[in-house]
């Protein structure tokens, strides 16, 4: 199978994530910058989840870049991704409506844990379909960067309960990490 069909598909899917975060912000009631400031944990969590998909979109293409073939797996494992990075607006107004609560926090931390093992997962998938000795093998490498985010959201989903904003702070912490595009692969094609 060719991955356009995947690639295609995966761009619409991220796009309608982001149309439904952004179209969850709605306008203050009020005229004033009060009323706009009240809204500041909605906006802040609109922020970081528009920057996790915008990460998600980014790998994602470059990670396609170094795929050969599609299989009925892959596919799978890439709907597996799409399907938890789905609950992202759910878990963005949850925790953006009730200003970092520890629940919603947490829940938030649990969406992009599973996120990180779903991507994971579609990389093991993409492996076994290309073999140890492809680019797309030389292009990962033993994917540190991605071990330690997961040990990330596991460490900030225990820390909310007692201190949520410091979840909150992992959580662009490990979002920060991940804005320069992962250059492995483009090494790698070059």
């Amino acid at each position: 199978m060719e991955k356009g069909r995947l690639e295609a598909f995966s761009d619409g899917v991220l796009a309608i994530i982001i149309t439904i975060m952004v179209l969850e912000l709605k306008t203050p009631r009020g005229s004033s910058l009060g009323d706009l400031t009240d809204m500041w944990h909605k906006f802040l969590s609109y922020v970081l989840s528009f920057l996790y998909a915008g990460i998600y979109w980014n790998n994602h293409h470059h990670l396609f870049k170094a795929v050969d073939k599609v299989t009925g797996g892959i596919l799978w494992a890439n709907m597996h991704l799409l399907f938890w990075l789905s609950l992202t607006p759910f878990a963005t107004g949850w925790m953006g409506e009730h200003g970092f609560a520890p629940w919603p926090v947490a829940v938030y931390g649990f969406v992009l844990f599973m996120c990180a093992v779903a991507y994971f997962i579609l990389t093991r998938v993409l492996l076994a379909a290309h073999g140890s000795d492809s680019r797309l093998a030389r292009a990962l490498g033993r994917d540190r960067k991605g071990k330690l985010s997961l040990a990330a959201y596991a460490a900030a989903m225990a820390l909310s309960y007692p201190l949520p904003a410091a979840a909150v702070a992992i959580y662009f912490g490990v979002a920060l990490v991940w804005l320069i595009p992962d250059r492995r692969i483009e090494r790698v094609l070059s």
